[in-house]
């Protein structure tokens, strides 16, 4: 089967399971002629950066997934999501080769015309201002719209990474960094996003089953969904933004658990956006459709 007519099987099956569910109802973003809530515009809080309700996530199983496609294969699924709408794009510096591949696959792109995010390690040892420069240059970029304090999960990691939050703050008075956060991991560092006077953006991990999500210790496999999701509304009830990882529970959801999870997601917790990564054409186009689903 054509990667085309796949593409349209798997609308047609999503359109009739959805229509089974909704009494016939119109759904949003299924075609052309309606609304494809996957690829608004949102605002993430009070940072007034905008991104697509879907992003387009670089670190499935720490980025091997992405880089076993190599360059050339990479960059095609990159200008595939990009025509297909999807203008938010992430990143990590731990996410080994990924980042480099991730501008690479960029280069060429008006740059107004999607949003950029990367996550640093907050290492000590080193010069934060000039890492934060570094990582600039290897993603062949002017700026970061989005730059997050990657992994922090200790209670205590507003005042541990204060010389890397002085060094974002400046970057943002020098234009080379727009929006500025942190990606947690377990409810001791989580419980500090909704009060973090610095912090305007959170990833927080969301699905509806708890997979490798928050709980009190960040090793832990299953997380405590209904505390993570108190603390998601009380972190958008402080104007902040949230986008959400682990839609896809570390890859381990069949098809009916990924569109609920979309649904959960946006639907009850209420987050602004999901990130989610991608090994080919037809998981663009199956987010897509979830995305839009959860709105119908």
């Amino acid at each position: 089967m054509s990667s085309i007519s796949r593409r349209h099987f798997i609308k047609a099956s999503v359109a009739a399971g959805a229509l089974a569910t909704t009494g016939g109802l119109p759904l949003a973003g299924l075609s052309g002629s309606r609304k494809d809530w996957a690829t608004e515009w949102v605002t993430l809080g009070k940072s007034n950066v905008k991104v697509t309700r879907l992003a387009f996530g670089t670190g499935t199983f720490s980025g091997r997934v992405q880089q076993d496609l190599g360059q050339q294969g990479f960059t095609r699924l990159v200008r595939y999501a990009y025509d297909r709408g999807i203008r938010f794009f992430e990143t990590a510096e731990s996410y080994g080769e990924s980042q480099q591949m991730l501008g690479e696959a960029l280069n060429g792109l008006p740059r107004e015309s999607y949003k950029l995010m990367t996550k640093v390690t907050t290492m000590e040892g080193v010069d934060p201002a000039e890492h934060l420069n570094q990582l600039l240059r290897s993603s062949k970029t002017d700026y970061f719209d989005i730059m997050l304090l990657h992994w922090q999960h200790t209670a205590t990691w507003p005042e541990n990474t204060r010389p890397w939050q002085d060094a974002i703050v400046e970057a943002q008075a020098k234009k080379t960094i727009m929006g500025r956060g942190a990606s947690v991991h377990g409810l001791p560092a989580l419980c500090q996003v909704p009060t973090d006077d610095w912090l305007d953006i959170g990833m927080i991990r969301c699905n509806q089953t708890g997979i490798d999500m928050d709980a009190e210790s960040y090793m832990a496999p299953t997380g405590d969904v209904p505390v993570v999701v108190d603390y998601i509304k009380k972190t958008l009830g402080a104007r902040k933004g949230v986008i959400s990882m682990k839609l896809a529970g570390e890859g381990t959801f069949n098809h009916e658990q990924r569109q609920a999870a979309m649904r959960f997601a946006f639907r009850h917790a209420g987050v602004d956006s999901v990130t989610v990564g991608y090994k080919s054409t037809a998981e663009i186009d199956e987010a897509i459709d979830n995305v839009n689903l959860a709105f119908a």
